[in-house]
């Protein structure tokens, strides 16, 4: 008999982690489930670990790595249920999180993606809260605006959501030549086209292992650039993307603008409208990459010390 869910777990080198992650999975309280984990050519052990976890609805994948949009996608091809719940390999559910996406699914049928809330856990003990827009909590039920609601922190994230397989088969998938970006490109697209059910019951934790500076560059500018690019044509019928992404355009000419990049630093300011932006935001824009490098560094040590500081809150 086919399971309510097929769970798709990526794995690249986390073998520290993988095992937790792993365990979260195995201990849901809905337990009607197949769990599909595709390691990505992983240069550590990982896979040893993974093969030491006895269990009858695990199946292992191990692939030469091409990195985590073609392991999420044969994942995908693998996936035998309706629904279709991720996560990455060094990522935590809570017990709840599966029963929790099925509620979503028994009560709103037709919706494109099922979300849960999820929590973000620093340096393994500082926990802090995303905040989304224009949803009262408790929220169970369809949200208004996707774009809107996720201005501060996004409502939809990799190891907290679960797909129908139908939007699946539509061509739903992750794109392939996307260096970076490819999850947030996929929620963009799935949310412009379908209704979006989130519940405010963090369910997943949202863990950054990291002793350095989590806050470091991405490694691919004009990736995402090209990712954000895709999108143009549809953000001029729906003006809350065009909002949506103008906040990602700002976060990518941030971090242009730390790299002394202001070709790519103009090119992505000039198409953000100054409406989009608050005031914080309109300021770290102009000031110069010094500035914006001690203001990155003031707020790492903030972190530490469990302080938590975003300019879009």
């Amino acid at each position: 008999m086919t399971p309510f869910f097929s769970v798709v777990v990526t794995v690249y080198n986390k073998s520290h982690f993988v095992e937790k992650t792993i365990s979260s999975i195995l201990n849901q309280s809905f337990s009607d489930f197949e769990l599909i984990i595709i390691d990505d050519g992983s240069t550590d052990n990982s896979v040893e670990v993974l093969n030491r976890i006895k269990d009858k609805r695990i199946s292992i994948y191990p692939t030469k790595n091409q990195g985590v949009s073609a392991a999420r996608n044969l994942g995908l091809t693998k996936a035998e249920s309706e629904y279709v719940a991720l996560s990455d390999g060094d990522d935590i559910w809570l017990e709840n999180h599966l029963e929790e996406l099925k509620r979503l699914i028994m009560d709103f049928p037709d919706c494109g993606i099922y979300a849960t809330a999820y929590e973000k856990h620093f340096f393994e003990n500082y926990i802090t809260k995303p905040k989304f827009q224009h949803v009262d909590h408790p929220f169970f039920g369809i949200v208004d605006d996707y774009f809107k609601s996720s201005m501060i922190d996004s409502i939809l994230w990799t190891s907290a959501v679960a797909i129908p397989k139908t939007i699946i088969d539509k061509g739903y998938c992750f794109d392939e030549s996307l260096g970076w970006g490819e999850d947030n490109d996929l929620w963009i697209r799935i949310a412009n086209d379908f209704k979006v059910a989130f519940s405010s019951t963090p369910t997943a934790n949202k863990m950054v292992h990291t002793k350095d500076n989590h806050l470091s560059l991405t490694k691919d500018i004009p990736n995402l650039i090209m990712m954000i690019d895709k999108h143009k044509d549809a953000e001029t019928q729906n003006p809350s993307l065009k909002a949506y992404l103008d906040v990602n355009r700002f976060m990518i000419a941030m971090e242009a603008k730390l790299r002394n990049d202001y070709y790519n630093f103009k090119k992505v300011s000039a198409d953000i409208k100054p409406e989009h932006l608050n005031s914080k935001l309109k300021i770290l824009l102009w000031l110069p990459p010094g500035v914006l490098r001690g203001l990155k560094r003031l707020k790492f040590f903030l972190l530490k010390k469990r302080l938590y500081i975003s300019p879009f809150r």
